[in-house]
């Protein structure tokens, strides 16, 4: 029993040490794998900026689930404190300057009614510690818009206040900002390639010829959610975990704009990257690392494509990146089942009485103790000529042990052994240590079955085996009973300790 005792505790540990790994260290090891990139000897002359894409937080439109549903609840909590124990535990503690999110920040985003919308609106803010003193008030945040947050061209004609609404929380769709010495330009990537009299493609080109006109002194760096072409197949980089996506792209009927692409058309690229002549391109929406280089007359343009900060889709390890643009301006200018299935294997194959029950397990542990006996010298001498009493204790499984009596020792007699029961049974309740192994075995040759009331043979080796499976069973569920005792507890802990607004 006590080694059953022993490895319940062993088990709690593990379950224990397991839990803080998962919900806690293995985010700290997240953090230390990653610094921010400098060229410079100074790299505090850099303006940090950490970069985040497609959260896309789940909603009654991502499972096809109501939103009263414990399931949906359920999926959203755990997607949710995945991204928020990535956000706090790793990207915030790097200290950004800037933060900005590359779209898609809602999954269902133009067909979710208001009253949902806002809600998902308030799930972000929670999940990025904008409502917190964690998140310096100074710290600006820029966002782009995704497919998933305003649809492509084609849903703009029909539900242009998906749009409005977008833009009242987040800004403009297109805008320029700059960080130190470089300007940053996002551009409405679902527009560019709409129909042509679509009003909200005529705006976005417009503005990115606006650019094209202006300040030239500054480098740029282009900002899309949707990444530029890429002829199929093309090599993606070693970060990259799941096959390349080809392109896809579906139109409307009577060109009425598109209804979904993987990458922007060619002609648009090309056209951007000409107008724009940026020297790095920073894209979202295909929720995988990677990373490509534009050839254009100008020399060539390299474009990472960020992967998806949520687990959920499908991104195992969740993804952000560091980035530093320099040089700053002055100050006064603008990152469990396998255990589970471990621990009953365990319980239900530990052996009773031990490892000591195991063959060569006794002979390792005695030469083990002679060992150190030898080396340390504290081993108690004993008389061999000592005699001591022993009573014979017999466990619920069968097992016989001898237990040194501590009473006075009564002188042996002849009739220390004595027949019992039915059967050839030979048991001697007293054995002394130095006599001859044959006088201190057992003989147990009990007769298989027994006699019942009414003249009928029960078989007793049958009801043994069911006792022993029974007793197993129990011991199971009392082991696994304190383990959860001592975890749940843990876990629940670790859970709301991220959860909660600080």
């Amino acid at each position: 029993m006590q080694s059953v005792t022993r490895l319940t505790l062993l088990l709690c540990a593990a379950w224990a040490a397991a839990l803080l790994y998962g919900e806690m260290g293995a985010y700290w090891a997240a953090r230390f794998s990653c610094s921010w990139p400098s060229s410079s000897p100074s790299p505090n002359n850099h303006v940090k900026i950490a970069v985040v894409a497609d959260p896309q937080l789940m909603d009654s439109t991502s499972l096809g689930l109501p939103p009263s549903s414990i399931a949906l609840q359920a999926a959203e909590f755990y997607t949710d404190l995945n991204m928020r124990r990535s956000f706090q535990s790793v990207v915030l503690p790097f200290k950004p300057d800037v933060l900005l999110f590359l779209g898609d920040h809602f999954d269902g985003g133009p067909y979710m009614s208001n009253e949902e919308w806002h809600e998902s609106l308030s799930r972000f803010k929670h999940i990025f510690s904008m409502n917190e003193h964690i998140t310096n008030p100074n710290i600006p945040i820029y966002y782009l818009s995704g497919n998933h947050d305003i649809g492509y061209s084609a849903f703009h004609k029909i539900h242009p206040e998906v749009i409005s609404r977008y833009e009242k929380e987040f800004g403009s769709r297109n805008c320029q900002f700059s960080v130190g010495k470089v300007d940053f330009v996002v551009v409405d990537a679902q527009t560019l390639d709409g129909a042509k009299e679509s009003k909200e493609r005529s705006s976005s080109w417009e503005f990115v010829k606006a650019l094209s006109l202006g300040n030239k002194t500054n480098p740029k760096v282009l900002l899309t959610h949707i990444p530029l072409y890429r002829p199929d197949n093309s090599h993606c980089g070693p970060h990259r975990s799941s096959p390349v996506i080809n392109q896809r792209v579906s139109s409307a009927a009577m060109d009425q704009g598109i209804t979904y692409q993987n990458y922007l058309s060619k002609e648009t690229s090309d056209l951007l990257l000409s107008l724009l002549k940026p020297v790095l391109v920073l894209s979202g929406h295909d929720h995988d690392q990677c990373t490509v280089v534009h050839p254009t007359p100008f020399g060539p343009v390299t474009e990472h494509t960020l992967g998806t900060i949520s687990w959920q889709q499908g991104n195992l390890y969740p993804s952000f990146m560091l980035l530093s643009a320099g040089p700053k301006l002055p100050a006064n200018s603008t990152d469990i089942e396998l255990e589970f299935v471990v621990t009953l294997l365990l319980l239900i194959l530990w052996p009773t009485n031990g490892l000591r029950s195991l063959p060569y397990v006794n002979s390792f542990v005695s030469f083990m103790r002679s060992v150190a006996a030898e080396l340390f010298s504290r081993t108690k001498e004993k008389d061999d000529e000592e005699d001591g009493e022993y009573e014979m204790v017999w466990d619920a499984e069968g097992s016989m042990h001898l237990v040194k009596k501590a009473v006075a020792r009564i002188p042996s007699t002849s009739s220390d052994s004595r027949s019992t029961g039915r059967g050839n049974v030979v048991a001697r309740p007293t054995a002394r240590k130095n006599q001859p192994e044959a006088d201190s075995s057992v003989l147990v040759e009990m007769s298989s079955e027994m006699i019942s009331e009414d003249g009928g043979k029960v078989p007793r080796s049958s009801k043994l085996k069911i006792r022993r499976v029974l007793q197993r069973l129990f011991r199971v569920i009392q082991s696994i009973v304190v383990i959860a005792a001592l975890n749940v507890p843990l876990y629940m802990m670790l859970l709301f300790k991220d959860w909660i607004d600080r």
